[in-house]
């Protein structure tokens, strides 16, 4: 009875043994890819805020109506690039730094498994141990109650760990929960889209009229902007070979 009884917490033990195994896995893929996410992000910012000087600068050089477009357009743009810097220190405190602290909940997790472990070991042992000296020594009952007495002792020490780990097992599977449901939560403010709908109202007019104003102009500066825009996408293309390349290594 006893023997099926380890049994059962043996198959109990590797079940959570699994879970913690399977937070460990993938809140730590979690935790580069967001982090990977938050690197680039932060890239694109800086990127965009040269875009901005560039039009400013660009814009200097126009004629006043021109001019006033395209610094409409970067004042507008440059919103943007606020939302997306919140967007990065959002996702920094609130996702990437509470994956982070998984590893140290993990170890403690672990721990615990190993010394349960090591009670259920100890029990099994002095179960054994009782089994054999009732085939070699079935007379001998004093030898037999100190071994039923080892017994009792470790089964107590293992269903006290049992206990604990269940208790602590149970608490981290409802914080993993909660937190997967703050990290989603936490990827936008509350009025996020909103916001944003409203910074691309506001942006949308003033760059479809100056561009436009502009390129129907002359054929020979509708070239001018499909250079810049194939310069740009060829900028592009080599940061992310170089992205590309560093991560290999």
């Amino acid at each position: 009875m006893l023997r099926r009884v380890l049994e059962n917490r043996d198959a109990q033990t590797r079940q959570l043994q699994d879970a913690v195994t399977n937070v460990e896995k993938h809140f730590g893929e979690l935790c580069q890819i967001f982090a990977a996410y938050v690197r680039k992000t932060a890239r694109l910012r800086d990127k965009a805020d040269l875009l901005v000087n560039e039009i400013n600068v660009y814009a200097s050089t126009e004629t006043p109506n021109l001019k006033q477009g395209l610094k409409n357009f970067a004042d507008e743009f440059a919103k943007l690039q606020d939302y997306r810097q919140a967007e990065v220190e959002r996702l920094e405190a609130k996702v990437v730094e509470p994956l982070k602290a998984y590893g140290t909940i993990v170890k403690m997790k672990r721990d615990d498994l190993k010394a349960t472990l090591t009670a259920r070991n100890r029990e099994a042992k002095q179960l054994t141990q009782l089994e054999r000296t009732r085939q070699r020594n079935p007379s001998d009952r004093h030898v037999i109650s100190q071994a039923e007495t080892e017994l009792q002792r470790a089964t107590m020490d293992a269903t006290r760990t049992t206990r604990h780990l269940e208790e602590t097992i149970d608490n981290f599977e409802k914080q993993k929960i909660k937190d997967i449901k703050v990290f989603r939560n936490s990827l936008y403010p509350p009025d996020y889209s909103s916001r944003l709908d409203i910074v691309r109202a506001n942006s949308k007019s003033p760059l479809q009229r100056s561009l436009s104003a502009k390129c129907v102009s002359g054929t020979g500066q509708v070239s001018a902007c499909r250079l810049r825009k194939d310069q740009q996408a060829d900028d592009d293309d080599e940061d992310e070979d170089l992205d590309v390349t560093k991560e290999e290594n």
